[in-house]
């Protein structure tokens, strides 16, 4: 793969904004930042068992981000989560599940994330050669009217039978079954610790009531960065959330507790300094924080992909995971905007702000 991609040059006249900026809320110094030691640094001394630690070292050591302390995953779930013909019109092959995890061997990824179906059906031909990452539960589309929750589709240990250092899973907080999935998960997490495998949550939001006239706030800063908070909690390994897009949930929502001092002591408007918030949430960052990549929008896929590669790297986060933006395009192509982003975690001269 190309290492060498200017990323001054795609980011265009956002490079300084992007690439200049420092952190002076909480700055870098208070983080606990992704390296090669940080599985040391951070689980050595934890609850967390020796087969726990191999699991997440194959998952940090594996693809062309290996040995960094970043990664790079694909997550194809969609079939599910969106329906499987939208998701998969504009490139039929992926209706069938092993170009999925091609995808992810070809462009180097650290592993693959998907369902027990797509996985369990390839598994005793590609677990040895990928990690693989078992989202445990979705939101199946078919119930009409459509509900924010999450069904457990399997059990943790048909993902640890077919071989995953993983399981996946997510929890609509705010939503009116937050409760019920919160203890589900935290009991599926126990159960895949026990069994060696590591653990990420996807932290979304979901309640109607979070879209107000001044704005959607389920991407808030802030409100994201609790629901990361609650994630930690649980004791996932890795949290999975949106990119934030604006703050002040709490306030401007009108619930929970909140304080005007704690925006200002905490955090700008910069898109950094947002980013910066949820991985102070995930134990200052000794949990990694992986943003997702979001929808694809055409032409503008490669640049928006590179902004928020930039963005989760320059605020301490761990990575990128990112699906649409590959697998909605030909497969060279995936392959190439992968090893874009790719390239942003590589490069040094990208540090943290």
């Amino acid at each position: 793969m190309k290492t060498d991609i200017n990323i001054t040059d795609l980011l265009e006249e956002k490079a300084s904004f992007y690439l200049d900026h420092v952190c002076e809320k909480i700055t870098k110094d208070e983080l606990q930042t992704p390296g090669k030691n940080s599985l040391d640094k951070v689980f050595a001394n934890s609850n967390r068992n020796p087969q726990v630690l191999r699991s997440l070292s194959q998952l940090y050591n594996h693809g062309n981000l290996g040995g960094t302390g970043y990664l790079s995953i694909l997550p194809v779930d969609q079939g599910v989560e969106h329906s499987a013909a939208f998701s998969f019109y504009k490139n039929p092959v992926y209706f069938d599940p092993e170009n999925i995890i091609k995808l992810a061997l070809e462009a180097g990824c650290n592993a693959v994330a998907s369902t027990f179906g797509v996985l369990g059906l390839n598994a005793g031909k590609y677990a040895h050669k990928i990690p693989f990452i078992v989202k445990i539960n979705h939101n199946e589309l078919l119930t009409y009217p459509n509900k924010y929750d999450q069904t457990l589709f399997g059990k943790v240990k048909n993902a640890w039978d077919m071989g995953a250092v993983a399981v996946g899973a997510t929890i609509y907080f705010g939503s009116e079954e937050s409760d019920r999935q919160l203890k589900e998960i935290a009991e599926a997490f126990e159960e895949a610790h026990n069994l060696g495998m590591a653990t990420i949550l996807w932290c979304y939001l979901r309640n109607e009531a979070f879209k107000t006239e001044k704005g959607d706030y389920h991407a808030a800063a802030d409100l994201t960065g609790q629901a990361n908070h609650l994630g930690v909690t649980i004791q996932a390994d890795i949290i999975k959330q949106k990119l934030p897009t604006n703050n002040f949930g709490f306030k401007d929502i009108g619930f929970g507790k909140y304080d005007d001092a704690m925006y200002e002591a905490l955090t700008t408007d910069h898109p950094i300094d947002l980013c910066r918030l949820q991985v102070a949430n995930c134990y200052m960052g000794k949990i990694g924080l992986i943003n997702s990549g979001g929808g694809s929008k055409g032409e503008s896929d490669l640049v928006d992909a590179i902004t928020t590669a930039v963005i989760n790297k320059r605020a301490g986060g761990t990575g990128l995971i990112m699906g649409r933006k590959a697998f909605q395009r030909p497969f060279k192509e995936g392959v190439e905007l992968i090893n874009a982003v790719q390239c942003v975690y590589l490069q040094n001269k990208i540090g943290l702000a």
